[in-house]
C-alpha cells in the first residue's frame, strides 16, 4: 500500500508519521489490498485535525476526518471511524467487481457560484435588478463507472451529500446520487 503524509501549519515529525502508518495498517484486516492511503495533519489554534483517504482497487475511496486537542487521539478516532464504516459496508465491498484503472475521464467539473451584485465588466451596464454571478472555484474530477448501489455505498463511505458518477445501468451516462433531507437518496440521470 502506498502511504503518504502531508503536514499543514505544523512541523513534520517522524514519530507522528510512523504512528499514523501503524494505525492505518489496521485497516488491512478489513481491506486486504488498498491501493493507497493519504493522511493530512493540520493544526489551527488548539485543534489538531487528521484527514484520511484510502483508495481501493475497485475504484471506491474511504475517507474520514477527526479534530481534537491532541493529534494522536485524532488519529485513533479517525481510524476507529473508518473501521466502523468498513465493517458496515464490508459485505458490499466484498461483492463489488474490479473496475479497470484505465477509465476514460469525462470532461466534467462542478463549480461553486457566488452572487456578485456589482458590475464586473465595462460593457453595457446590466439591469440593477438582475443578479450577476461569478464562478469562484472549479474542480475537475473523474466520474467513475458505478452501479447505483455502489454509488450509494461510496456516498456513505465518503460522508458526502452528493456523488457524480457514470451509471453502469445507463451505459456510462453521467448521473448524480444525492442525500435527501428525509434520509433517503435521490438520483439524477442524464439522457443521451
Amino acid at each position: 500500500m502506498q502511504f503518504s503524509v502531508t503536514f499543514r501549519h505544523m512541523e513534520p515529525t517522524d514519530a507522528l508519521k510512523s504512528y499514523a502508518k501503524e494505525r492505518m495498517d489496521r485497516i488491512r484486516k478489513y481491506l486486504p489490498d488498498p491501493i493507497a492511503c493519504h493522511v493530512v495533519f493540520s493544526t489551527e489554534r488548539h485543534n489538531h485535525r487528521v484527514d484520511v483517504n484510502f483508495q481501493l482497487h475497485n475504484g471506491l475511496s474511504i475517507a474520514g476526518h477527526e479534530t481534537t486537542e491532541n493529534m494522536y487521539s485524532s488519529i485513533d478516532l479517525v481510524i476507529a471511524k473508518i473501521e466502523r464504516q468498513v465493517r458496515k459496508y464490508k459485505g458490499k465491498l466484498d461483492t463489488q467487481k474490479q473496475r479497470p484503472h484505465h477509465v476514460e475521464p469525462l470532461p466534467w467539473s462542478h463549480s461553486i457560484v457566488e452572487e456578485a451584485f456589482h458590475h464586473l465588466a465595462p460593457e453595457p451596464a446590466p439591469d440593477p435588478d438582475v443578479q450577476q454571478f461569478k464562478v469562484i472555484k472549479t474542480e475537475k474530477f473523474h466520474a467513475n463507472p458505478l452501479t447505483v448501489d455502489d454509488a450509494i455505498a461510496q456516498l456513505n463511505l465518503a460522508h458526502e451529500d452528493f456523488l457524480v458518477f457514470r451509471s453502469v445501468e445507463a451505459h456510462g451516462r453521467v448521473a448524480v446520487i444525492y442525500r435527501r433531507e428525509d434520509g433517503n437518496f435521490g438520483l439524477i440521470e442524464t439522457h443521451a
